[in-house]
């Protein structure tokens, strides 16, 4: 399964999620409405849920685009050690060395 496919999953399974919140307080609501505490009560939790599960999905999404972004950084940076580069990467100070 792609990232971008398990990135999808991920919103879909936040959105039934949000759905069900809506439906278990509309079912809870006849209850609720005879007393404010419970209708605050009620409509907070419904409310925090949602937001929370827009959260989880939102940092989802930050760090898909901060992988993609570092990932076509790393395509265009050489990796220490590798043949292009002249340093080498055991010297703590980062004595250069003749290039091969």
């Amino acid at each position: 399964m792609t990232r971008s496919s398990l990135h999808l999953l991920k919103g879909i399974g936040y959105t039934i999620s949000t759905a069900s919140v809506i439906l278990l307080a509309t079912v809870s609501w006849e209850g609720a409405s005879k007393s404010p505490l419970l209708i605050a009560c009620l409509l907070g939790g419904a409310a925090t849920s949602i937001v929370g599960m827009f959260c989880r999905w939102l940092s989802y999404e930050i760090e898909k685009r901060g992988d993609e972004q570092q990932g076509s950084v790393t395509e265009k940076r050489p990796v220490l050690g590798s043949p292009a580069s002249s340093v080498n990467p055991i010297s703590a100070a980062g004595t250069p060395r003749p290039a091969p």
